[in-house]
């Protein structure tokens, strides 16, 4: 049985094993199990029961997960989005007024949107023609962003009225905890000790809890909250969808999801290695994972569903196959249950891990010709945009929009395909429809 499988996710062809696959989905797992409690509270503002969303949250999780690892065969976990469910409370909900249900009934329409594109090859035909250059920008710029997450999220750094942002306080204990943490799992990444990520993340949870900047848990175990108050109300709420209000927050919902996925499916795949000749195997696969993950999540209860870029974490640990994805669905699972023990895993243990994946991802970087100033622009923009938007798909609407234009100035205009242009325009309709709300 052990051989079917190593066989069936090509362990030996990528350089794996069952111990690294295994490491890397706990390590993914871990640098993303914080979604089961954000999501949740982020939801719950706009009046669902919090309960029933993490649940939602864990098996939608949990069902991407497997379809990923098992189908595309690729170490990518997938979940609720962030972004997009704050919009879906403060915008949709909070700031339009609509009631949750019919919320989720647009993230449900916007799904079966999401599943036509992806049945004829739209989705995959768009990462087929994005240059290689900004490929590797996507990459780098994700790299940026989630570093910026962790140092956001670990309090090493803070908003400041004077100058926008600036070094965090360093007189609070958990900012400490994150430093103390960032320097371990330095120290072990340098010395090149396997699973160094991980270690550093058991680390910082075991300073933690003797320095009680983490609480011990008082209880393991714990009951599974009913999914009834969120279960198929997208469906039952469809007919609600009958406004061109409504058509905007479906097609926002479509737009952010696809390019957000989208862009973290070419970075992850990138910074695993499985990039072949600017293309990549199986992604028409990958793409049907996410869209139809986003299908199950709007039916059981919980906002866009999409790849996460924590990902990159377990794939910086070695992973490298589907089987990381399932390991990780299987702890989602598990999750479940042990809700008071996942509780341990501040921000501040999973930023120094984002951090350090950070540094990795931004390797990428030494792939694009930074000599030619066309290439070079809409390339910056990229790896600029996404931390400082906030927005993975903000990031790459800056770079496609600069690209054709500084192509045509430089009279390389004829090798911008047909697609790149086309794409220019939409993302300047998307900032427009975004941005002017």
């Amino acid at each position: 049985m052990t051989n079917k499988i190593a066989q069936y996710f090509k362990f030996d062809e990528l350089g794996t094993n069952f111990r690294t696959e295994t490491l890397a989905g706990l390590t993914t797992f871990i640098s993303m199990v914080y979604i089961l409690f954000v999501n949740p509270s982020v939801l719950g503002d706009s009046g669902m029961d919090k309960g029933a969303v993490f649940t939602a949250t864990a098996l939608a999780s949990a069902f991407g997960c497997f379809v990923m690892g098992i189908v595309a065969r690729y170490p990518i976990a997938l979940s609720s989005s962030l972004g997009i469910n704050a919009f879906f409370s403060y915008s949709v909900v909070i700031g339009m007024g609509f009631p949750w249900q019919t919320a989720l009934a647009g993230v449900f329409v916007a799904s079966i949107l999401f599943i036509i594109l992806t049945a004829f090859k739209l989705r995959e035909k768009i990462v087929d023609a994005i240059p290689r250059d900004l490929k590797m920008a996507i990459a780098a710029g994700i790299g940026l962003f989630i570093a910026f997450i962790g140092l956001s999220e670990g309090g090493l750094v803070v908003a400041n009225k004077s100058n926008i942002i600036g070094l965090g306080p360093l007189n609070v204990g958990t900012t400490w905890l994150t430093i103390v943490g960032l320097i371990l799992t330095l120290v072990l990444m340098s010395a090149k000790v396997p699973g160094a990520i991980f270690i550093g993340m058991v680390g910082t949870t075991i300073v933690g809890m003797f320095t009680h900047l983490i609480a011990v848990p008082s209880h393991i175990v714990s009951g599974v909250p009913s999914l009834k108050p969120t279960f198929m109300q997208a469906f039952y709420h469809v007919t609600d969808i009958n406004s061109l209000q409504l058509v905007v927050v479906v097609l926002t919902f479509l737009l952010v999801t696809f390019f957000d996925t989208t862009g973290t499916l070419v970075g992850l795949a990138e910074q695993a290695g499985l990039v072949k000749d600017n293309k990549i195997p199986r992604i028409g696969k990958a793409l049907a994972a996410d869209s139809s993950t986003m299908v199950v999540g709007s039916l059981l209860g919980t906002s866009p569903m999409g790849a996460f870029v924590e990902s990159s974490a377990g794939i910086a640990v070695g992973g490298r196959t589907g089987f990381t994805a399932i390991i990780t669905g299987c702890l989602f699972i598990l999750g479940m249950f042990f809700s008071p023990l996942l509780a341990v895993v501040s921000s501040q243990v999973t930023a120094p891990a984002l951090i350090i994946v950070g540094i990795l991802m931004a390797q990428s970087m030494s792939g694009i010709d930074w000599k030619k100033f066309e290439i070079a622009a809409p390339a910056f923009l990229i790896i600029i945009g996404m931390p400082l938007t906030y927005s993975i798909s903000d990031g790459i609407a800056l770079g496609f929009i600069t690209y054709p234009l500084t192509m045509i100035a430089a009279k390389r205009g004829k090798q911008v395909g047909p697609m790149m242009y086309g794409l220019a325009v939409v993302f300047i309709i998307f900032l427009w429809i975004l941005n002017t709300k």
